[in-house]
């Protein structure tokens, strides 16, 4: 274990680049790995959770490489023609890899062993192995549907209509990415808008999906046997990984920081609107559109927040900045209240708990319920700090990294146990606190 302790060290300033979305990175290499053809991505997201999609889809006969300036090429496999792996696919911490896998190996086949790290393993895949079943794949999974897990897809699988029992961007996307290979026309009712990062990038690869509503219901239809086309993308910023910059340039006097090129894709911005209903000032500067996805340089200055209650309807396009909005919420004057939160309790660790004692830990007021917290902020006020102890990051990279943002305003400064887990999403988080600080 690494620990760190995070102190105040004066207003952010100056322009930062955050590392390239996540989610986006995950699904280029998978989608461009099932073209026909030359993909080339740039502002891939070099972290441990994406290397690990690229080295499931190099088993599935991806030809995946990274050239001198920092691109990658793919040269796909086609959809159709994957290979099965010769070995168990390591997906290690990340859930969406594993997810979206599992939905293309359903539809091919072939068998493939999933296996992950003791955090991945201890979370739901049931979620996804209901309708991959029904579309005819045999799962063996691990005593309450974990990993590790063995997946032998169907060919022909059949196409169903499946209506999400939770808000959950991965068990649509598992299922739309089991009918790209699924004669006839496969559908996914989701009641909740979540992310649609697959729907648009599907689409640009040349997919044919359609987008409707019925009953104020979305229903996204997607065609099978399907034949991607390659593409460039240029992947944008991460909203999730700008979401503790916009934060903490909020909530530390004195500073006006820029983020450069962030993903505003309306299914993940949640962040940036509930900020702004507590009085944030940030400013999006030559907004654009980059491979169907809107993009902006964010302005932040620092704002006295105020305390709202949250809606919970704004949840799942704010899932992961959670943590780091209870930070904001300490920070502000009054108090704000979050409900409908339960699916944090099964994330990389239950951020609820985890992010409540957190924040005790470290002299905010806050109360815990079941499916939310209330947080009494300070008015501004600095944190005490962590004087006696350190605050327990459960392995949780987004833990960690809301608790060295609270260390920047507290007076003692934020004792994090272990720091080693924010390699997983965020590499260069250290390296840019210390030049937006400097």
């Amino acid at each position: 274990m690494s620990s760190h302790t995070f102190a105040a060290r004066g207003p952010l300033r100056g322009t930062i680049r955050v590392p390239g979305d996540k989610s986006i990175s995950h699904r280029s290499l998978m989608f461009a790995g099932l073209a026909v053809g030359r993909s080339r991505i740039t502002g891939l997201l070099e972290g441990e959770d994406v290397l690990a999609t690229a080295a499931a889809m190099r088993q599935f006969g991806a030809q995946i490489a990274r050239d001198g300036n920092g691109s990658w090429v793919v040269d796909g496999v086609g959809v159709g023609s994957l290979l099965e792996p010769r070995e168990a696919l390591d997906m290690g911490n990340s859930g969406t890899s594993t997810r979206l896998l599992m939905g293309l190996v359903a539809g091919h086949a072939i068998s493939a062993t999933f296996t992950g790290d003791a955090s991945l393993s201890g979370r739901p895949m049931n979620r996804v192995i209901v309708p991959l079943s029904q579309m005819g794949a045999s799962i063996e999974a691990s005593a309450g549907g974990t990993l590790p897990l063995m997946l032998r897809g169907a060919n022909p699988a059949v196409p169903i209509t499946y209506r999400l029992p939770v808000a959950s961007a991965q068990v649509k996307s598992a299922i739309l990415l089991a009918g790209l290979n699924t004669p006839g026309i496969t559908r996914v009712i989701e009641p909740v808008p979540t992310r649609d990062h697959t729907e648009r990038m599907l689409t640009g690869f040349g997919a044919k999906l359609e987008v409707g509503e019925e009953n104020g219901e979305t229903v996204i239809a997607i065609h099978g046997e399907a034949e991607l086309h390659p593409m460039d993308v240029v992947v944008p910023g991460d909203p999730s990984s700008a979401a503790f910059f916009m934060v903490a340039a909020s909530i530390v006097p004195g500073s006006d920081l820029t983020i450069l090129n962030v993903g505003l894709n309306p299914t993940r911005a949640g962040l940036l609107h509930v900020l702004r209903q507590m009085g944030a000032d940030i400013e999006e500067v030559d907004a654009r559109e980059v491979g169907g996805e809107p993009v902006a340089d964010l302005r932040v200055r620092h704002a006295l927040l105020t305390g709202i209650d949250v809606d919970p309807a704004i949840a799942p396009s704010m899932i992961d900045e959670f943590p780091v909005l209870f930070v904001a919420a300490a920070l502000a004057s009054g108090t704000t209240r979050t409900t409908g939160l339960e699916e944090l309790r099964v994330k990389e660790s239950d951020r609820l708990a985890a992010m409540a004692a957190a924040l005790t830990a470290a002299g905010a007021r806050v109360e815990e319920h079941e499916d939310g917290l209330t947080i009494h902020g300070t008015g501004g006020d600095p944190l005490r700090g962590t004087a006696n102890g350190r605050v327990k990051s459960l392995l949780d990279h987004r833990i960690a990294m809301s608790m060295a943002v609270a260390g920047l305003v507290s007076e003692g400064g934020v004792e994090v146990d272990d720091i080693a887990p924010i390699n997983t999403s965020f590499p260069t988080f250290m390296g840019l606190l210390d030049e937006a600080a400097a």
